[in-house]
Protein backbone atom coordinates (compact mmCIF):
# COMPACT_ATOMS: atom_id res chain seq x y z
CA UNK A 1 0.00 0.00 0.00
CA UNK A 2 0.96 3.72 -0.69
CA UNK A 3 0.80 6.50 1.59
CA UNK A 4 -0.42 10.30 0.39
CA UNK A 5 -0.32 12.55 3.55
CA UNK A 6 -2.34 15.96 3.56
CA UNK A 7 -1.62 19.51 3.54
CA UNK A 8 0.57 20.51 6.07
CA UNK A 9 3.20 17.48 6.83
CA UNK A 10 4.48 15.03 5.16
CA UNK A 11 5.15 10.91 5.80
CA UNK A 12 8.16 11.26 7.99
CA UNK A 13 5.55 12.87 10.54
CA UNK A 14 2.27 10.68 9.71
CA UNK A 15 2.61 7.11 8.49
CA UNK A 16 6.28 6.58 9.32
CA UNK A 17 6.19 8.50 12.57
CA UNK A 18 6.49 6.63 16.16
CA UNK A 19 4.49 7.28 18.68
CA UNK A 20 5.56 5.22 21.60
CA UNK A 21 7.71 2.93 19.90
CA UNK A 22 4.78 2.66 16.89
CA UNK A 23 3.94 3.98 13.89
CA UNK A 24 1.10 3.34 11.74
CA UNK A 25 3.55 1.92 8.84
CA UNK A 26 4.78 -0.62 11.99
CA UNK A 27 1.34 -1.18 12.55
CA UNK A 28 0.97 -2.51 8.97
CA UNK A 29 4.06 -3.79 8.25
CA UNK A 30 2.98 -6.03 11.22
CA UNK A 31 -0.17 -6.85 9.19
CA UNK A 32 1.91 -8.43 6.11
CA UNK A 33 1.50 -4.86 3.80
CA UNK A 34 4.42 -3.47 2.18
CA UNK A 35 4.41 -0.02 2.94
CA UNK A 36 5.14 2.79 0.55
CA UNK A 37 5.35 6.73 1.43
CA UNK A 38 6.76 9.42 -0.09
CA UNK A 39 6.74 13.62 0.07
CA UNK A 40 5.00 15.52 -2.41
CA UNK A 41 6.69 18.21 -3.73
CA UNK A 42 7.24 20.82 -1.37
CA UNK A 43 7.14 18.52 1.50
CA UNK A 44 9.81 16.84 4.05
CA UNK A 45 12.19 15.15 1.94
CA UNK A 46 11.16 16.21 -1.40
CA UNK A 47 12.35 19.19 -3.40
CA UNK A 48 10.96 22.73 -3.13
CA UNK A 49 8.90 24.42 -5.97
CA UNK A 50 11.19 27.22 -7.84
CA UNK A 51 11.30 30.85 -6.01
CA UNK A 52 9.23 33.60 -7.45
CA UNK A 53 5.86 31.54 -8.26
CA UNK A 54 2.97 34.06 -7.52
CA UNK A 55 -0.07 31.34 -7.63
CA UNK A 56 -0.76 28.55 -5.29
CA UNK A 57 1.45 25.62 -5.74
CA UNK A 58 0.93 21.84 -5.26
CA UNK A 59 -2.27 21.82 -6.25
CA UNK A 60 -4.07 18.93 -7.40
CA UNK A 61 -3.42 19.18 -11.48
CA UNK A 62 0.35 19.41 -9.91
CA UNK A 63 0.74 16.77 -7.61
CA UNK A 64 -1.43 14.11 -9.63
CA UNK A 65 1.79 13.48 -11.78
CA UNK A 66 3.83 13.26 -9.08
CA UNK A 67 1.48 10.11 -7.56
CA UNK A 68 1.87 8.48 -10.89
CA UNK A 69 5.12 8.56 -10.80
CA UNK A 70 5.59 6.77 -7.43
CA UNK A 71 2.52 4.42 -8.23
CA UNK A 72 4.23 2.96 -11.76
CA UNK A 73 7.54 2.92 -9.75
CA UNK A 74 5.86 1.26 -7.14
CA UNK A 75 4.33 -1.41 -9.25
CA UNK A 76 7.62 -1.94 -11.24
CA UNK A 77 8.76 -3.67 -8.06
CA UNK A 78 6.00 -5.30 -6.72
CA UNK A 79 5.51 -7.42 -9.88
CA UNK A 80 3.21 -5.22 -11.57
CA UNK A 81 0.42 -5.62 -9.00
CA UNK A 82 -2.47 -2.78 -8.31
CA UNK A 83 -2.26 -0.80 -5.11
CA UNK A 84 -4.24 0.15 -2.18
CA UNK A 85 -4.16 3.65 -1.26
CA UNK A 86 -4.53 4.68 2.26
CA UNK A 87 -4.59 8.68 2.36
CA UNK A 88 -5.44 11.76 4.45
CA UNK A 89 -7.46 14.79 4.35
CA UNK A 90 -6.54 17.02 0.67
CA UNK A 91 -4.10 13.89 -0.22
CA UNK A 92 -7.13 11.54 0.33
CA UNK A 93 -8.95 13.23 -2.17
CA UNK A 94 -6.55 14.04 -4.63
CA UNK A 95 -6.03 9.73 -4.10
CA UNK A 96 -9.57 9.37 -5.37
CA UNK A 97 -9.21 11.70 -7.77
CA UNK A 98 -6.07 9.77 -9.29
CA UNK A 99 -8.43 6.41 -8.43
CA UNK A 100 -10.77 7.87 -10.70
CA UNK A 101 -8.13 8.88 -13.89
CA UNK A 102 -6.43 5.50 -13.30
CA UNK A 103 -8.91 2.56 -12.02
CA UNK A 104 -6.72 -0.15 -13.57
CA UNK A 105 -3.69 1.15 -10.79
CA UNK A 106 -5.59 1.20 -7.35
CA UNK A 107 -7.28 -2.08 -5.63
CA UNK A 108 -8.21 -0.38 -2.72
CA UNK A 109 -8.65 2.66 -0.93
CA UNK A 110 -8.91 4.07 2.73
CA UNK A 111 -9.37 7.56 2.74
CA UNK A 112 -9.06 8.83 6.26
CA UNK A 113 -10.99 12.29 6.51
CA UNK A 114 -10.81 13.36 3.42
CA UNK A 115 -11.82 17.16 2.23
CA UNK A 116 -15.33 16.73 0.41
CA UNK A 117 -17.26 19.52 -2.06
CA UNK A 118 -19.81 21.75 0.18
CA UNK A 119 -22.61 23.88 -0.82
CA UNK A 120 -21.06 27.29 -1.06
CA UNK A 121 -21.48 29.08 2.14
CA UNK A 122 -23.31 32.44 0.79
CA UNK A 123 -21.33 34.31 3.86
CA UNK A 124 -17.73 34.31 2.19
CA UNK A 125 -19.01 35.82 -1.02
CA UNK A 126 -18.77 39.43 -2.61
CA UNK A 127 -16.76 41.74 0.33
CA UNK A 128 -15.87 38.90 2.38
CA UNK A 129 -14.47 36.29 0.12
CA UNK A 130 -11.25 35.07 1.37
CA UNK A 131 -8.05 37.17 -0.31
CA UNK A 132 -6.14 35.43 -2.91
CA UNK A 133 -3.47 33.04 -2.27
CA UNK A 134 0.02 33.13 -2.27
CA UNK A 135 2.68 30.26 -3.22
CA UNK A 136 3.07 29.37 0.49
CA UNK A 137 2.11 30.19 3.33
CA UNK A 138 3.75 29.53 6.88
CA UNK A 139 2.51 26.90 9.63
CA UNK A 140 3.90 28.17 13.16
CA UNK A 141 3.60 25.33 15.88
CA UNK A 142 0.80 26.89 17.71
CA UNK A 143 -1.25 26.73 14.41
CA UNK A 144 -0.69 22.71 14.72
CA UNK A 145 -1.02 22.28 18.31
CA UNK A 146 -4.72 24.32 17.62
CA UNK A 147 -5.72 21.87 15.03
CA UNK A 148 -5.39 19.13 18.02
CA UNK A 149 -7.52 20.67 20.26
CA UNK A 150 -9.91 23.01 18.66
CA UNK A 151 -12.80 20.26 17.81
CA UNK A 152 -12.08 18.79 21.19
CA UNK A 153 -15.44 19.23 23.21
CA UNK A 154 -15.26 20.59 26.38
CA UNK A 155 -14.73 18.84 29.35
CA UNK A 156 -12.85 15.95 27.24
CA UNK A 157 -9.66 14.82 27.61
CA UNK A 158 -6.65 15.72 25.06
CA UNK A 159 -6.47 13.54 22.05
CA UNK A 160 -2.80 14.36 21.97
CA UNK A 161 -0.35 14.54 25.18
CA UNK A 162 1.96 17.16 25.69
CA UNK A 163 4.91 15.15 25.39
CA UNK A 164 4.18 13.54 22.32
CA UNK A 165 3.28 16.99 20.67
CA UNK A 166 6.59 18.51 21.93
CA UNK A 167 8.79 15.71 20.18
CA UNK A 168 6.21 16.20 17.17
CA UNK A 169 6.54 19.81 17.08
CA UNK A 170 10.44 19.58 17.22
CA UNK A 171 10.68 17.07 14.31
CA UNK A 172 7.80 18.99 12.12
CA UNK A 173 9.70 22.55 12.57
CA UNK A 174 13.38 20.58 11.54
CA UNK A 175 11.65 19.28 8.56
CA UNK A 176 12.02 22.81 7.13
CA UNK A 177 15.73 24.11 7.09
CA UNK A 178 14.27 27.61 7.28
CA UNK A 179 12.07 27.67 10.15
CA UNK A 180 14.23 29.29 12.45
CA UNK A 181 14.57 31.50 10.32
CA UNK A 182 10.99 33.21 10.52
CA UNK A 183 9.48 34.77 13.78
CA UNK A 184 7.93 32.82 14.77
CA UNK A 185 9.31 29.46 13.59
CA UNK A 186 7.39 27.86 10.95
CA UNK A 187 7.29 25.63 8.21
CA UNK A 188 6.95 27.28 4.68
CA UNK A 189 4.16 25.40 3.27
CA UNK A 190 2.81 25.39 -0.13
CA UNK A 191 -0.67 26.70 -0.49
CA UNK A 192 -2.29 24.78 -3.42
CA UNK A 193 -3.97 22.46 -1.22
CA UNK A 194 -5.99 25.79 0.36
CA UNK A 195 -6.68 26.48 -2.81
CA UNK A 196 -8.12 23.03 -3.81
CA UNK A 197 -10.26 23.17 -0.52
CA UNK A 198 -11.58 26.66 -1.87
CA UNK A 199 -12.18 25.00 -4.79
CA UNK A 200 -14.34 22.01 -2.82
CA UNK A 201 -16.27 24.81 -0.41
CA UNK A 202 -17.53 26.28 -3.01
CA UNK A 203 -19.23 23.47 -4.96
CA UNK A 204 -16.84 22.11 -7.32
CA UNK A 205 -15.90 18.56 -6.88
CA UNK A 206 -12.34 18.39 -9.58
CA UNK A 207 -12.58 14.96 -10.46
CA UNK A 208 -15.21 12.40 -10.98
CA UNK A 209 -16.16 10.84 -8.04
CA UNK A 210 -18.41 8.10 -10.18
CA UNK A 211 -15.61 7.02 -12.09
CA UNK A 212 -14.10 5.55 -8.88
CA UNK A 213 -14.90 1.58 -9.23
CA UNK A 214 -11.74 0.40 -6.15
CA UNK A 215 -13.03 -0.45 -3.54
CA UNK A 216 -13.15 2.11 -0.44
CA UNK A 217 -13.63 2.23 3.54
CA UNK A 218 -14.41 6.23 4.15
CA UNK A 219 -12.74 6.48 7.97
CA UNK A 220 -13.04 9.54 10.47
CA UNK A 221 -13.22 10.78 13.66
CA UNK A 222 -16.17 11.48 15.53
CA UNK A 223 -15.19 14.86 16.40
CA UNK A 224 -13.47 15.83 12.91
CA UNK A 225 -15.48 19.44 11.79
CA UNK A 226 -13.72 19.13 8.27
CA UNK A 227 -14.94 15.41 7.52
CA UNK A 228 -18.48 15.32 9.20
CA UNK A 229 -21.47 13.34 8.68
CA UNK A 230 -23.28 15.31 5.74
CA UNK A 231 -19.15 15.10 4.03
CA UNK A 232 -19.06 11.30 4.57
CA UNK A 233 -22.27 10.85 2.81
CA UNK A 234 -21.60 13.15 0.10
CA UNK A 235 -18.66 11.45 -1.19
CA UNK A 236 -19.92 7.84 -0.70
CA UNK A 237 -23.06 8.47 -2.47
CA UNK A 238 -21.10 10.17 -5.32
CA UNK A 239 -18.59 7.27 -5.57
CA UNK A 240 -19.27 4.63 -8.31
CA UNK A 241 -17.26 1.78 -6.22
CA UNK A 242 -19.73 -1.42 -5.45
CA UNK A 243 -18.42 -2.20 -2.51
CA UNK A 244 -17.94 1.68 0.02
CA UNK A 245 -18.39 2.07 3.95
CA UNK A 246 -18.48 4.42 6.13
CA UNK A 247 -16.49 3.96 9.92
CA UNK A 248 -16.36 6.91 12.49
CA UNK A 249 -14.52 6.15 15.43
CA UNK A 250 -15.06 8.00 18.78
CA UNK A 251 -13.53 10.81 20.36
CA UNK A 252 -11.31 11.56 17.87
CA UNK A 253 -10.37 14.55 15.42
CA UNK A 254 -8.69 15.31 12.26
CA UNK A 255 -5.12 14.34 12.85
CA UNK A 256 -6.53 10.61 14.42
CA UNK A 257 -3.46 9.16 13.32
CA UNK A 258 -1.38 10.96 15.61
CA UNK A 259 -3.97 10.94 18.88
CA UNK A 260 -5.09 8.64 21.30
CA UNK A 261 -7.32 6.40 19.32
CA UNK A 262 -5.26 5.67 16.16
CA UNK A 263 -4.71 1.90 17.50
CA UNK A 264 -8.46 1.47 16.20
CA UNK A 265 -7.78 3.53 13.21
CA UNK A 266 -4.92 0.95 12.73
CA UNK A 267 -7.20 -1.33 13.41
CA UNK A 268 -10.03 -0.58 10.98
CA UNK A 269 -7.57 -0.30 8.59
CA UNK A 270 -6.20 -3.69 8.05
CA UNK A 271 -9.47 -5.08 8.51
CA UNK A 272 -10.79 -3.38 5.71
CA UNK A 273 -8.09 -3.82 3.64
CA UNK A 274 -7.94 -8.09 4.67
CA UNK A 275 -11.69 -7.94 3.50
CA UNK A 276 -12.67 -11.33 1.31
CA UNK A 277 -13.55 -8.88 -0.90
CA UNK A 278 -10.11 -7.43 -2.15
CA UNK A 279 -9.06 -10.67 -2.61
Amino acid sequence: MVYLHGSTFGADLSIFHRLDGCSWADALGDAGYAVWGFDWAGYGRSGRYPFGATEPVGRMADVLPQLRRVIVAIRARNGDRPVAVVAHSWGASVGAAYAARYPSDVQAMVLFAPIVPRAPDPRCTGATAAAPLASHYPVTLWAQYRRFVEDVPRGQPQVLGEAHFHAWGQAFLASDPGADTRLPPSVWTPAGPMADVRAWWSGHWLFEPAAVKASTLLVRGEWDSLCTDADAATLLNALGSEHKSDCKIGCATHLMHLETQRVELYRQTNEFLRAPCLH
